[in-house]
């Protein structure tokens, strides 16, 4: 099982485009997957009720942070908001249990953004958390730049991005 994180909370994002699109990759080479989309499933009050002191404390959520908790293989697909990943996905990140969801684990990332480096600088920034966190990061990083331009009607329409995202979904399987 993969577990596919859309790695934002913006409704309708691209970033769930992309997730769903990866997602139909990966089962059709055969891998059980599984979508916690960040717009569906963060509480709104998860700052000041799931953090912290609160940790372990907000119904809601618990739910999620097992199954994260359970899950051994992540992708995550990483918009790039001003310069980095999303703060939602930090605050996600930091809900989860401590230490231990991502101990000894494997993470693939994605990147995508309207400009020209595709998330490169979201994704660093992502690594060296996983690293911190002891989870290892696969070292091919799709980098889907100006997907404005490559995406249409949910689907990819650069070859080179979904030649990446095929050989990314091969890469997480053996990985």
């Amino acid at each position: 099982m993969i577990t596919l994180i859309s790695g934002t909370n913006r409704q309708n994002s691209r970033t769930r485009a992309i997730t769903n699109i990866y997602q139909s990759v990966l089962e059709g080479k055969g891998a059980e997957t599984q979508i916690v989309d960040l717009a569906e499933i963060l509480p709104s009050d998860i700052i000041p009720n799931g953090l912290y002191a609160n940790s372990g404390k907000h119904e809601d959520f618990n739910a999620v942070r097992e199954l994260m908790w359970d899950a051994q293989k992540f992708v995550f697909v990483v918009p790039e908001y001003n310069g980095s990943f999303p703060g939602v996905l930090k605050v996600f990140i930091d809900a989860l249990k401590f230490p231990g969801t991502f101990t000894d684990k494997k993470a693939g990332l994605i990147g995508l953004g309207s400009g020209v480096q595709g998330a490169v600088l979201a994704m660093s920034h992502l690594t060296d958390i996983f690293a911190y966190l002891n989870m290892s990061t696969l070292g091919f990083k799709p980098k889907l730049a100006a997907i404005d331009k490559h995406l249409a009607n949910g689907e990819i329409t650069n070859e080179l991005y979904t030649t990446m995202l095929h050989q990314h979904a091969e890469k997480m399987i053996n990985y």
